[in-house]
């Protein structure tokens, strides 16, 4: 975010703020989430909306966990397209189902998440298939695709971002 300036809008933050403050929207979403099933499209996209507003002084965003779908991507792009911008790209990080599970079992230890189960993970990656990775070609029908590997250390996955956006940007 430093080196590029640019602002992080995660979509898993903005909800679990809203689940801390226990606001109607948050609530509604614990009950889903802690059933591994995602947030319907219209509430995302309107937090969404609110965020990017608030950090109109971005010199972009890196949208994090979002779009899920395709309807969240078509949402999505009509939601840039209101604000006068686009995507540049999209960061897929690769990373292996026993590995996934591996890593969000082990969160749930470190941070008490009720939502890193092993059945709810299961479900997630479900989720996933069904509807995330379709995503895949849709961006690459777009142009915009890059595949990522995201297994090693925290600094040699950064290193394989970084080199991607350079290059990108260039």
């Amino acid at each position: 975010m430093e080196k590029y300036k640019l602002e992080h809008i995660s979509t898993g933050d903005i909800l679990r703020n809203q689940i801390a403050k226990q606001t109607d929207l948050g609530m509604k979403a614990k009950l889903l989430i802690d059933k591994g099933q995602l947030v319907p499209d219209e509430l995302i996209v309107q937090l969404l909306e609110v965020k990017m507003t608030e950090k109109n002084n971005a010199n972009g965003f890196l949208f994090d966990g979002f779009p899920r779908n395709n309807t969240q991507a078509f949402i999505l792009e009509d939601l840039l397209s209101r604000l006068n911008t686009s995507l540049t790209y999209m960061i897929s990080l690769e990373v292996n189902q026993d590995e996934l599970m591996r890593r969000l079992l082990e969160r749930a230890k470190i941070q008490g998440r009720s939502d890193d189960t092993e059945d709810v993970i299961l479900s997630r990656f479900k989720e996933y298939e069904n509807k995330t990775l379709p995503l895949i070609e849709f961006y690459k029908n777009k142009g915009i695709y890059i595949s990522v590997n995201g297994i090693g250390t925290v600094k040699e996955i950064f290193e394989r971002i970084k080199d991607v956006i350079d290059r990108v940007l260039k």
